[in-house]
């Protein structure tokens, strides 16, 4: 590990395992750690424990992906690679696929105005706001129909499919998100227009002064406008205004990493994301 980055590495160890805690409660397996979600929501990873010596061996994978189909819980562990070197060739021994994702830090200097990015209007949601509910439906929907075709290359999928994958929240997750919007653990853009509705979307989670970007997407149809720049950038924006000093994500793929680039994240390393081999 590169000395300079250390106590940034360190940093996001701490976020990474502070994430999960307010939802999940923790379970132990050698060197790793699961997190089992409390009640329903999205389904948490396992990943080094924070405070390991040792490097996570087969037989601790073995066993929390026996865990995890027990519970039922995908089969994923993340971990950053210069942090944890050696549990790559560890999962791919235990017949798992690895994403290597690239790394990227915010260079608060280089982020851009969101309003040069596209011409199409970026907000953040408001808790309070009405149309709350809609809106997180929304998000979700674009997040769902972006992340199904990857990439950057423009498609079909526009606002008709988005809508067919609108689902209503219940009444127990709305009022999560709007916890922990109203006290600064996540942020929720959208960018869209009148006629057309939400075209991308895309959030953030923070711990302290650490926040990571996440779920950026476009629908198909309205990609190469530039409006994953503007919603991260936006983001971005809205969490430096609110404190937070150190601002990361990880790129699905090189080709998507380019769009950050342009928005001020540089690279610093790479994030391992696991899962079986046909699921990647």
């Amino acid at each position: 590990m590169d000395p300079a980055h250390r106590d940034l590495f360190d940093r996001l160890e701490r976020f990474y395992d502070s994430v999960p805690r307010d939802a999940a409660h923790p379970e132990e397996h050698g060197a790793l750690v699961l997190f089992v979600r409390d009640g329903d929501g999205w389904p948490f990873y396992a990943r080094p424990r924070l405070d390991t010596t040792t490097a996570p061996s087969l037989a601790d994978v073995h066993t929390v992906r026996e865990r995890q189909r027990e519970l039922g819980l995908p089969e994923a562990f993340e971990w950053v690679h210069e942090t944890t070197p050696d549990l790559l060739a560890t999962a791919r021994a235990a017949g798992l696929g690895v994403l290597e994702a690239p790394l990227m830090v915010l260079d608060p200097a280089a982020l851009p105005d969101p309003a040069t990015l596209t011409d199409v209007p970026v907000r953040v949601l408001d808790p309070d706001a009405p149309g709350f509910a809609l809106d997180v439906a929304a998000r979700r929907a674009v997040a769902a129909v972006g992340f199904s075709a990857a990439g950057t290359a423009r498609g079909d999928a526009g606002p008709e499919q988005r809508d067919a994958a609108m689902t209503e929240l219940d009444v127990a997750a709305l009022d999560e998100e709007r916890l922990r919007i109203a006290d600064g653990r996540r942020l929720s853009v959208v960018a869209g227009t009148p006629a057309d509705g939400a075209l991308a979307s895309g959030m953030a989670m923070r711990v302290d002064d650490v926040a990571e970007i996440a779920g950026v997407a476009t629908l198909p149809a309205a990609r190469r406008r530039g409006l994953a720049s503007a919603v991260t950038a936006t983001l971005a924006h809205a969490l430096r205004d609110a404190g937070t000093d150190l601002v990361f994500l990880s790129a699905g793929s090189e080709e998507i990493a380019r769009v950050y680039l342009r928005v001020g994240f540089r690279r610093i390393g790479t994030a391992c994301i696991a899962e079986p081999t046909a699921l990647l």
